[in-house]
């Protein structure tokens, strides 16, 4: 009889996929109804897999990988890093003329809306400024003692009544 293996390293951790023949005698075990604790020891895999193998045999009848689902991703990861290097150059630059970039240096054909969506995956949000007033040598004279005079203002004459009523008790 074989006995299990002993080594935590052996069985612990995210290993490479299990052959097809490796599979199959999952499956062959559990036709001959054995139990998913006895095929894991017998043939020294974990129980979550031979769990999973006979979980999905069961519906589609092959222990063949499928193919994922979804759309697989347009950008890879050696853009993404041209992308983070091109935004973190100059951050004043558009959607347009970052995917202009990236097409030329990188040969990646895309469009302005994917790349701020792939920029706001990174951690990149675009902004507008938020409008200060614009102020002059001489705006900024006459504002001087307007401030200082009224440094010491409380709220309720900086405000009108009509704005802030006063509260009796």
């Amino acid at each position: 009889m074989q006995t299990a293996s002993t080594n935590i390293g052996e069985r612990m951790g995210r290993s490479q996929e299990l052959s097809d023949s490796k599979r199959g005698p999952v499956i062959g075990g559990h036709l001959g109804n054995k139990s998913i604790r006895d095929i894991s020891w017998l043939l020294n895999i974990p129980r979550s897999t031979v769990s999973g193998i006979i979980t999905k045999w069961k519906p589609l009848g092959t222990t063949a990988t499928q193919p994922p689902s979804g759309r697989p991703r347009h950008m890879t990861g050696r853009g993404q890093r041209m992308l983070k290097r091109t935004v973190r150059r100059s951050r004043q630059l558009s959607a347009e003329s970052i995917a202009k970039d990236l097409q030329t240096w990188c040969g990646l054909q895309m469009s302005p809306t994917t790349v701020r969506r792939e920029l706001h995956g990174m951690g990149f949000h675009g902004r507008a400024a938020a409008s200060k007033p614009s102020i002059t040598k001489c705006n900024a004279k006459r504002r001087m003692p307007w401030c200082k005079a009224r440094r010491h203002w409380t709220l309720e004459q900086y405000l009108p009544d009509c704005i802030v009523p006063s509260v009796k008790f």
